[in-house]
């Protein structure tokens, strides 16, 4: 991730970090999103304090629960990937995806209103999110709220942890305005975080008397859920403080390493992707990166650097790609198969594109692919295909040969301005 702790502002280093926070994610593509009480359990899992809750599905749930979390106010929360619930409306015009109650009685009625329903808040799509579940938790009262974090970060070449006093807010005006606020330390990977950091950040969150060793504890906690998960980011916003003096993480950001998939099965087995683009899961099935878009000219594409060139030209041309699609370096037939299939599956989609670089996958490879996946899919768009590298003339004859109506072009250039005019023949076509 290196540069994407750069802050445009000339911040101090802590802010700089902040900052950066947000770029990584707009950045970096991770493919697991898990609810807030899947992060719950694996936080529970290594130590982390977190409020007592259970999971509600039906009425039988929230009878079983009155008899299993007993506590003096409960917090119903509708379990969607998405900020904003507490301000955001269902479709059956009932509002606010995070209730309050004291009496156990109600929490069904509550919830019954949110579980297959639509949440619409200012992160959803503006149909909203189908709400499959409810969590329900045991209500704290919080003295204070101070923020925590441990990323990865290539300035640092390793990891740092974040922490600020000044949490339950948008940490990143924080940064700005009060620098002095925010205290970022490098992580020796070796060492950990040992008990004197912990003591120096219970310190700076200003966490006193016996609070301060608990604070300590759940920062040594917190750092080994993200090597134990291998995360590559771990947010607490709010790390609170509650009346009783106890140091509870009440709201977390998990962010995975893909990479480490076959360490962690356990956890990206439980992956939620109800809420995902199904175009998007059947891709990640394929090792595809795929990321649908609104234009008309399907991309396959190998190398993100050669997607994003390709797009960008399509646009200089006059045209709109309808999706990001990089089959990356080592594409097979079998991949191949699969991207058309993606592709034409959008309404959307007028033409296709591709557009690959035989470096190390074989050009000849491609193009049998590419015929092959047209055959079998009995392929009604235009095709146009650019190949350039490894054993292109093959590739080139394979085409040839093959006696499918495919455009090939000798350029990217042209293949872009030939995909652009292809599709509008075929739109035009389809609106007659």
């Amino acid at each position: 991730m290196a540069g994407l702790l750069k802050s445009a502002f000339h911040l101090s280093q802590s802010a700089q970090c902040l900052t950066g926070i947000k770029k990584m994610n707009a950045m970096q593509v991770r493919f697991l999103n898990l609810l807030e009480y899947q992060s719950k359990v694996l936080m529970q899992n290594h130590g982390v304090n977190i409020q007592k809750f259970k999971m509600v599905r039906n009425a039988d749930d929230a009878k079983n629960l009155a008899k299993e979390l007993v506590a003096e106010e409960y917090v119903v929360k509708a379990q969607i990937l998405a900020g904003g619930r507490g301000k955001g409306t269902f479709d059956n015009g009932f509002k606010g995806g995070v209730q309050i109650t004291k009496d156990p009685s109600k929490i069904w009625p509550l919830a019954e209103k949110m579980v297959g329903h639509k949440l619409v808040t200012k992160q959803t799509p503006p149909g909203g999110i189908l709400v499959n579940s409810v969590m329900v938790a045991e209500s704290i009262v919080i003295k204070r709220e101070t923020y925590f974090c441990i990323l990865m970060d290539r300035a640092h070449n390793g990891p740092v942890l974040i922490a600020s006093p000044a949490g339950g807010m948008d940490i990143e005006e924080v940064a700005v305005s009060s620098p002095q606020l925010v205290k970022t330390i490098p992580i020796d990977v070796i060492q950990g975080v040992t008990d004197e950091m912990a003591m120096t950040v219970a310190e700076f969150l200003e966490f006193n008397g016996s609070s301060r060793k608990k604070c300590a504890d759940q920062v040594k906690a917190l750092w080994s859920l993200f090597t134990g998960v291998d995360a590559v980011q771990l947010e607490i916003n709010p790390l609170a403080e509650t009346d009783t003096g106890d140091v509870v993480s009440v709201d977390a950001k998990i962010q995975f390493d893909d990479n480490a998939q076959f360490r962690q099965k356990e956890i990206f087995a439980i992956e939620d992707t109800s809420e995902s683009d199904p175009r998007e899961v059947e891709a990640a099935k394929y090792n595809l990166n795929y990321i649908g878009m609104s234009g008309n000219i399907g991309c396959l594409v190998n190398g993100a650097g050669l997607a994003m060139a390709t797009m960008d030209l399509i646009h200089l041309h006059g045209g709109s790609p309808a999706n990001f699609l990089d089959v990356g370096g080592g594409v097979n037939e079998t991949q191949v198969k699969q991207a058309f299939d993606i592709l034409s599956s959008d309404p959307n989609v007028k033409a296709i594109l591709v557009n690959v670089f035989g470096g190390i996958v074989n050009c000849a490879t491609i193009a049998t692919g590419v015929v092959n996946a047209t055959r079998a899919s009995g392929l009604k768009l235009p095709l146009v295909v650019r190949l350039e590298g490894t054993n292109v003339d093959a590739a080139k004859k394979i085409l040839q040969d093959s006696g499918l109506p495919i455009v090939q072009a000798k350029d990217l250039d042209s293949a872009a301005m030939a995909a652009v005019d292809q599709a509008s023949l075929k739109a035009k076509a389809q609106a007659c």
